[in-house]
């Protein structure tokens, strides 16, 4: 019980960790609003210089008021699941030193009983710095999964906040927007 709550503990710091650390790499000029899914109308016989001008005002008034930055560049999760798994590699750096310890502990006990706790305390130490090391892994590469599934889902959630206020901007501007 408490070994599963300390690896979920570690799971989530580390994903907090790697949507902190969402790397993007800019690939030229943002996209337009239409680039990212926006369809906007202009209801209200906008020119097309007009219908441009609106919305660089509301792309620019969006960025002001979500503090989110229309950027050209993809969240990089492979980088952000490499930097969830390191951390929790990092904080799981003992976990073969204690299942050894710990299966040890059991191997004395099963040793007793048989009549040899020495050679009980040997394979239990053994086999308990095997299932750490296998509890090791697995939280690691738990904790990569998770982080690049958190960075995407965080990087989602970002575009749609951005995109819900460039469109109440170009919606006070007299456009339908979609």
């Amino acid at each position: 019980m408490r070994r599963s709550f300390l690896i979920t503990v570690m799971v989530l710091a580390a994903a907090s960790y790697a949507m902190a650390q969402q790397a993007q790499q800019s690939q030229g000029p943002p996209p337009t609003l239409a680039q990212i899914g926006m369809y906007i109308y202009p209801a209200k016989g906008q020119s097309p210089d007009q219908q441009k001008a609106d919305e660089d005002a509301c792309t620019q008034w969006a960025e002001s008021q979500t503090g989110l930055t229309l950027d050209a560049g993809k969240v990089d999760t492979q980088a952000a699941g490499q930097a969830a798994a390191q951390q929790t590699a990092e904080a799981t750096q003992g976990a073969a030193v204690g299942g050894a310890a710990r299966g040890a502990l059991a191997g004395v006990a099963i040793g007793a009983i048989a009549g040899n706790a020495g050679e009980g305390a040997a394979i239990g130490a053994v086999a308990g710095g095997l299932a750490g090391r296998r509890a090791r892994k697995r939280a690691t590469a738990e904790a990569g999964q998770e982080g690049a599934e958190q960075a995407q889902a965080q990087a989602n959630q970002n575009l749609a906040t951005f995109k819900q206020a460039a469109g109440a901007c170009l919606s006070g501007r007299g456009y339908t927007v979609n």
